[in-house]
């Protein structure tokens, strides 16, 4: 730390800097909600200091600092970015074209973009988090921020993103892991459902062979007809016996079904004298029952907190509540000066949970930085259009740039918009990539999400993807945990991986998912010609398949991918691989005794899986399993070999035995089954022993290319073009070598768009 009068300037490390200045002379050393620890440490000497009078300067090696030692100002205070060679001065507006995006609270009744917050990370190499006033952490309690005290970190890593993500974790606290059952699918609706007609529900999905995960109970669980001297019915706590007659049974049967379970809330207006547990919460605060006085809400009162987990949340949660759906809706606080009742709310129902070894989670709104803390994260009621659709998957790979990993959308949209299968199925497909499956929708006759309820093909493509999502749970899990031990986020903004690529930076519905797979999410409906809808997206250098229909690409090059709607453009690259659940899917997460490798051909590469109790805080004291997967492709002797080494850790974890089914996509090899639709070669390799290594050669491996003229009549077939220009096209690719009818195709008088879809095929 450098401090005079009334500055103060800490360097955290060569690449974050903290500026303070105070009239007073006060300065900050608690935690605030943002940030949890300060404690960095730089080796003696690695930064040097000019201090003369009336000029400061601090060279860390990455940054430069000059200050005049008077006010913070735009001409008396300025860092430059070496890397970059941009320069910050004091209040520079960050605008959409300066900072790179962070997130924002909700997506509440947006139809469309909205502008975000700012992250961490700029275009020029920078980016500033203003920390002035944000609530402090004494003692257990959040209070509000000294008063004229400017308080903000700047953050200068240029586009080394994953080491910006790191420490800013170190700052501001990891990200945590979720319980394993977040990652599987969730069901949820605004609906006044009974225990019965919710549990057809849960039994119609395991008819349909759709499994799920958690089970969401919107606000009618409970009672919402109240006298109006209690003002309206949108808070409550007391279980509606007209619906649920034995609301513990209804839980019990849920977890039966390996559901976890959640119940909406919103707690703004305090537990009333109508509610169950009102007598025993009016004891612990001292109100005088018999006054029908309402115990008012109030988290910044330790007092109400305590009465709240023990009369209200603690025996349900007894009974079967997993988790709780915070509903926040009601601003930052009565008065400019309060705590915003969101911010407490997350973080005293995390807190709960971790201290009695939980598995935390909750379900709420995002309060600003900080948030990532407290997973899972509620978007909020959006509209279902095609324009809302469009902007999540840019707003959630955005939301890593302030290490907000875990938002969960409102899958198919909650309100408004209009009927469109098409949409849903797109909706539904980004969803299954995204870092959590929920469906949902407002209670409209009209607004049916249920599989069973829509017609083909639309039912058993939801069917495909949504079995898939649980088919993709040790993948998930793997990351997840990536997340927590290196900073490193589910969803990745393709700038991230190939900063030094401009088009990275453009194509905001392209997103790293996990580290093996590329996503780009169909946002757009089909082309009415083509029968095919598109996205477009960067293909990094390299080889890479999709993983729906086996085409392959060779970068590095910008291009659309054209898409039936049973298919979503998802790469994996050569030497990748990704670990899936094999058979039968059932409801629940279980660590899998049956698995299918994915693995991309042609290159050498390796996967560690990660697995523990899924549940519980056991992992921070080394409780779970890990289990290498490699793959080495010798392309003088045609060989794939793979191995699975053994499982290293709490053995007890995970079945002792597990079968394997590797499919290495891309290439074919004699001798074994061969997945025409998906390009790949299938190798059982049987049961094994989890504490030994297994090592499988496949001999006579051939890589494949496009089959150009398989896919290309496929084009043709589907699309809904004049017969005869059909016919002369494929007399062409029929007569003329793959060169020369490309040369045919580029001067032919036909669509663009069908020239284009023959173009990603390799014509």
């Amino acid at each position: 730390m450098i401090t005079g009068n009334k500055y103060r300037i800490s360097v955290l490390t060569d690449r974050i800097i903290r500026l303070e200045y105070s009239e007073s002379g006060s300065f900050e050393d608690r935690p605030t909600f943002a940030v949890v620890d300060r404690s960095f440490w730089e080796k003696e000497g690695s930064y040097s200091l000019r201090d003369e009078e009336g000029l400061l300067q601090v060279d860390t090696g990455e940054l430069l600092l000059t200050y005049d030692k008077k006010p913070f100002s735009s001409f008396g205070l300025s860092i430059e970015v070496r890397s970059t060679g941009k320069k910050w001065n004091y209040g520079d507006s960050y605008g959409f074209w300066t900072n790179l995006g962070g997130t924002a609270r909700t997506l509440d009744d947006v139809d469309g973009r909205i502008r975000l917050e700012d992250g961490i990370f700029g275009r020029d190499g920078y980016a500033v988090i203003d920390d002035s006033k944000t609530p402090v952490l004494e003692n257990g309690e959040f209070v509000g921020a000294l008063e004229d005290h400017i308080d903000i970190y700047f953050f200068g890593y240029g586009k080394d993103y994953y080491a910006g993500l790191r420490d800013f974790c170190r700052l501001c606290g990891n990200m945590p892991m979720v319980p394993r059952y977040a990652l599987g699918n969730w069901w949820s609706r605004y609906y006044k459902y009974t225990e019965e007609s919710y549990m057809k529900v849960v039994d119609s999905f395991a008819k349909e062979g759709i499994p799920l995960s958690v089970a969401v109970i919107d606000m009618d669980w409970h009672v919402t007809e109240v006298d109006p001297k209690y003002g309206t019915g949108w808070t409550g706590y007391t279980w509606n016996k007209d619906m649920f007659p034995d609301y513990k049974r209804f839980l019990r049967r849920l977890h039966e079904n390996k559901l976890a379970v959640t119940l909406n809330l919103h707690p703004a207006d305090g537990i009333r004298a109508f509610e169950d547990m009102y007598g025993d919460i009016a004891k612990e605060l001292g109100i005088d029952s018999k006054s029908k006085a309402p115990a008012e809400f109030d988290f910044g009162d330790k007092a109400f907190r305590d009465a709240y987990f023990k009369c209200v949340m603690h025996p349900y949660e007894k009974d079967g509540v997993d988790f709780w759906w915070i509903d926040w809706q009601q601003g930052t606080g009565k008065k400019a000066s309060d705590v915003d009742p969101l911010l407490l709310l997350n973080h005293y129902h995390y807190e709960d949970q971790e201290k009695r070894n939980l598995r935390p989670m909750i379900f709420s709104r995002y309060a600003g930085v900080g948030s990532h803390r407290y997973p899972v994260g509620f978007s909020g009621d959006s509209h279902a259009t095609w324009k809302s659709l469009n902007f999540q998957p840019y707003f959630t790979s955005t939301a890593s740039n302030i290490g907000y990993g875990m938002w969960s959308h409102d899958i198919g949209g909650h309100m408004l918009g209009d009927k469109d299968l098409e949409r849903l199925v797109r909706w539904i497909q980004y969803g299954v990539f995204s870092p959590v499956m929920r469906i949902h929708s407002s209670s409209s006759a009209f607004f049916n999400k249920e599989p069973w309820n829509l017609e083909e093909p639309y039912r058993s493509i939801v069917k495909k993807f949504m079995v898939l999502r649980h088919r993709m749970i040790p993948y998930l899990y793997t990351e997840n945990h990536r997340g927590y031990a290196e900073s490193k986020p589910l969803i990745r903004p393709m700038y991230y991986d190939y900063s030094g690529e401009a088009e990275s930076y453009n194509v905001l519905n392209q997103y790293g998912f996990g580290d093996s797979l590329l996503v780009c999410a169909i946002t757009e409906p089909e082309d009415r010609e083509l029968k095919l809808a598109c996205s477009r997206g960067y293909i990094p250098k390299g080889r890479w398949y999709d993983i729906f229909n086996g085409y392959i690409y060779e970068g590095p090059k910008v291009r659309k991918f054209y898409r039936e709607l049973s298919e979503l453009p998802v790469l994996l690259k050569a030497g990748g691989i990704v670990p899936l659940t094999e058979g039968e899917c059932q409801n629940g997460t279980d660590n899998p005794s049956n698995l299918c490798i994915l693995v991309g051909a042609g290159a050498d590469g390796s996967y560690t899986l990660y697995e523990d109790d899924g549940c519980s805080m056991n992992y921070r004291r080394g409780e779970y399993v890990e289990t290498q997967f490699a793959t080495r492709y010798d392309a003088e002797v045609h060989r794939i070999t793979f191995t699975i080494s053994a499982a290293k850790g709490e053995g007890r974890l995970i079945p002792s035995k597990r079968s394997y089914k590797l499919k290495l996509i891309g290439a074919v090899a004699e001798g074994y089954e061969f997945d025409k639709n998906a390009g790949a070669t299938i190798v059982e390799v049987g049961e094994v022993d989890v504490s030994g290594d297994v090592t499988v050669e496949i001999e006579g491996v051939e890589l494949l290319s496009n089959d150009y003229m398989e896919q290309g009549f496929r084009i043709l077939e589907r699309a809904w073009i004049n017969t005869e220009t059909k016919d002369v096209i494929y007399d062409k690719m029929l007569h003329l070598d793959k060169a020369t009818f490309g040369i045919w195709l580029r001067q032919a008088d036909i669509s663009e768009k069908l020239k284009d879809a023959f173009y990603e095929i390799g014509v």
